[in-house]
């Protein structure tokens, strides 16, 4: 039996989301903020006994933070099952029998917590007529958490995650209409919804859950009582000694505790503070009697509990205790104590047993990491993994991901194998090792094919513009070959809902490659490679097209040559960054002469051919680095300028950006301005004029930027990113 969806309906960060799970291991990716937590917490309300019966009232905070207005809403956290138990008390409490003809008898396990007004709350809004909006808002005023009740319900059919489900059973808030108790279709006695679970019949009995905390504080935990791991496997062993078994040590303790009082130097000590009492407040009010007491544990179990716990970590000569050790080593014990716990749990033969681990990467080696994660395995246990570690998401099977991506307001669970042929999840993962894996990650994804584009385009965002891919949230992602669809696949409607942009390379003829009688057996090997390459990059444009047609995620934006070539033909400051990197390159100086007069020359046909040729000699990556260089260090009347394809693509990828991230982008480009030739003062002070009333709110972005675009100091370099972010 394991849980086969979560599924959450104005619960915290989620408005309305289904998180789909498999038998075995799984994991939950997402940022910091996305709701990890918060998905764990809601399962733990259903199934954890020692968190649900301290937790199971809700409050205001728990509701959607996307509700104008939570009263009268409901909250709801369903858990659908499968391959369920032959157990009595699961088949008469969950079972869902949704029966199809054609299909045959399926079987469908639901429990669920469902927060709602309490009976006489939704009889007033079932009163309501329709849109009568005073009368809502009049009643809803009066609403405060005291009018809702929390109850367990098993065999729930509708799906409340489905909008137009949701307003049938629950009500329409905008147009004010609720279901009415008279003609039975008021939630109250809808079958769809389930039956009650008394407390007393709760299933928390029936599962065994354990939740690892995300570990941060673990030597904290340690002194907590309450959530010292070792401390609840001692009560759990102290339990199970026999009666009388520590009779003899009990004695000891005790003669021990005597020995320890009778010492003259304790004796001492209560002389001293009897002396001192009567000194300092006289005989009325000091104590009548006094004696400094040793308190070894004199109860077999309270005894047991008292040990502790000393560990030697690897090359330790001799064991530490837990404060001693390294965070990663503390996190370690931690964990292993959870598990351990954890098999205990598992010991009384529970009908399900699930574990919920919480973000396991904290001060653990990256090769831990991995261990853990492939070690960590019990039989007949469904075990949920958060992560926000790419080493994490590197060695998950996609087709067990949920990955957590912000929509609008709210955050939802995205399952990027979806639909997709077992090929394609295979092709899928052979990519996702740690440095691709991060595009589950990012919010928006470019997708390029080499080392070139990898290391230089967001060189060049940032030293063009002044921001970083991060800062705008778009992840670059090496494919290093020109198989995209690999990765791409994972983005569409039904997997991975982000946006993701291919750059890849068209391979268009730059020089005339036709064959000639005279050609020279280099120049027409060039020729024949220069046409196959074309060939090669007009079939990939007719492949991709198709690929992402009718895909609103996914996007391609073709360099028309290569982007060595397309780099310099963009502008002549380009050609002079290359130009300058030239004699790092080659060491002759008739060859250098050569490439730094080709790149001055103002045809393609021969800046092309060098561009092409310095990458060559220098091998692509590393020139790569070494044009990074160079790009920190040129101040070439206000710096290079992005291939337009490129700046397609991040407009695709990012789609907009914030008021704020502009007004950095533009007092990046002023400063860049002021080193310009092309540039006066005046335009300087104009610009810085126009910023000036943007930071002030006297004019929107958009204002902005038509300002600075009609006026003499306006580049192309801000136009053109202006236009790929459609403003």
């Amino acid at each position: 039996m394991h849980i086969s969806k979560v599924s959450l309906v104005n619960y915290r960060n989620f408005e309305r989301t289904n998180v789909y799970l498999q038998p075995g291991v799984n994991t939950i990716i997402g940022e910091n903020g996305s709701g990890k937590s918060n998905l764990f917490r809601a399962m733990r309300l259903l199934l954890d006994d020692t968190f649900a019966t301290r937790r199971h009232d809700l409050e205001e905070s728990d509701f959607h933070r996307g509700l104008t207005d939570w009263r009268g809403h409901w909250i709801v956290i369903m858990m659908e099952f499968d391959n369920v138990s032959d157990d009595e008390a699961v088949q008469s409490l969950l079972l869902q029998h949704a029966a199809e003809e054609s299909s045959g008898d399926t079987e469908r396990a639901t429990y669920s917590l469902v927060f709602r007004p309490k009976a006489e709350v939704r009889d007033g809004l079932a009163a309501l007529q329709d849109g009568d909006r005073a009368g809502l808002a009049e009643l809803r005023a009066t609403i405060t958490l005291d009018d809702y009740e929390r109850v367990f319900l098993g065999k729930m059919s509708v799906d409340l995650t489905d909008r137009e489900e949701y307003t049938r059973i629950v009500g329409d808030f905008d147009a004010v209409i609720f279901p009415s108790d008279n003609n039975g279709t008021a939630p109250t006695f809808a079958d769809e919804v389930g039956i009650k679970i008394q407390r007393d019949m709760s299933l928390w009995r029936e599962f065994s859950l354990s939740f690892v905390p995300a570990l941060r504080n673990v030597v904290a935990d340690f002194n907590d009582p309450r959530k010292n791991p070792l401390r609840t496997l001692l009560a759990s062993k102290s339990e199970e000694i026999p009666e009388g078994d520590f009779d003899d040590i009990l004695r000891k303790v005790r003669e021990l505790n005597k020995d320890i009082e009778s010492r003259d130097d304790v004796q001492e000590i209560t002389r001293g503070i009897q002396k001192t009492f009567k000194e300092t407040v006289g005989e009325t009010y000091s104590p009548t009697s006094m004696r400094i007491q040793s308190e070894l544990p004199l109860e077999a179990s309270d005894l047991f509990q008292s040990l502790k716990l000393y560990v030697g970590e690897h090359g330790d000569s001799e064991p530490r205790r837990l404060h001693e050790m390294s965070l990663g080593g503390a996190n370690l014990v931690f964990l292993t104590l959870k598990l351990l716990e954890f098999e205990y749990r598992t010991a009384r033969q529970a009908i399900a047993n699930f574990l919920l681990i919480e973000e396991p990467e904290a001060h653990i080696h990256t090769h831990v990491q991995k261990t853990l994660f492939h070690n960590v395995a019990y039989e007949n246990t469904q075990i949920i993994y958060s992560t926000h570690s790419t080493h994490i998401s590197e060695v998950s099977e996609i087709e067990r991901v949920n990955v957590l991506s912000r929509e609008g307001e709210s955050w939802v669970a995205l399952q990027p194998a979806t639909g997709l042929d077992p090929a394609d999840v295979h092709s899928a993962e052979r990519f996702l090792d740690a440095v691709r894996s991060n595009l589950l990650f990012a919010r928006s994804v470019l997708l390029v094919e080499g080392d070139a584009e990898e290391i230089l385009i967001p060189n060049l965002v940032k030293k063009i513009y002044g921001i970083s891919l991060d800062e705008i949230g778009v992840s670059l992602i090496n494919v290093r070959s020109t198989g995209f669809e690999n990765l791409g696949n994972l983005f569409h409607e039904d997997r991975l809902r982000k946006r993701c942009a291919i750059l890849t390379d068209h391979d268009q003829v730059f020089f005339d490659a036709d064959p000639d009688d005279g050609d020279t057996e280099v120049v027409a090997k060039r020729k024949r490679r220069a046409l196959a390459s074309a060939k090669a990059g007009a079939a990939r444009k007719i492949r991709l097209d198709d690929f992402a047609a009718d895909n609103d995620y996914l996007d391609v934006a073709y360099a028309p040559h290569t982007f060595e070539v397309d780099f310099a033909e963009t502008s002549g400051i380009n050609r002079e960054i290359l130009s300058a990197t030239v004699d790092e390159v080659y060491k002759k100086s008739g060859e250098r002469k050569v490439l730094k007069t080709a790149l001055a020359d103002s045809d393609i046909a021969s800046y092309g051919k060098a561009a092409l040729q310095l990458a060559t000699k220098a091998k692509k990556g590393w020139f790569a680095l070494l044009l990074g260089r160079w790009l920190d260090t040129a101040d070439l009347d206000g710096g290079p300028v992005l291939p337009g394809y490129v700046l397609d693509a991040l407009g695709f990828a990012a789609a907009e950006l914030p008021p704020e991230t502009w007004v950095r982008i533009i007092e990046h480009r002023i400063d860049q301005w002021k080193g310009s030739r092309s540039t006066t003062s005046n335009e300087v002070a104009a610009a810085q004029m126009i910023l000036d009333e943007l930071k002030s709110g006297d004019i929107d972005i958009e204002s902005a930027l038509v300002n600075i675009e009609r006026d003499t100091y306006a580049d192309f370099r801000l136009i053109g990113l202006a236009r790929a972010f459609g403003k």
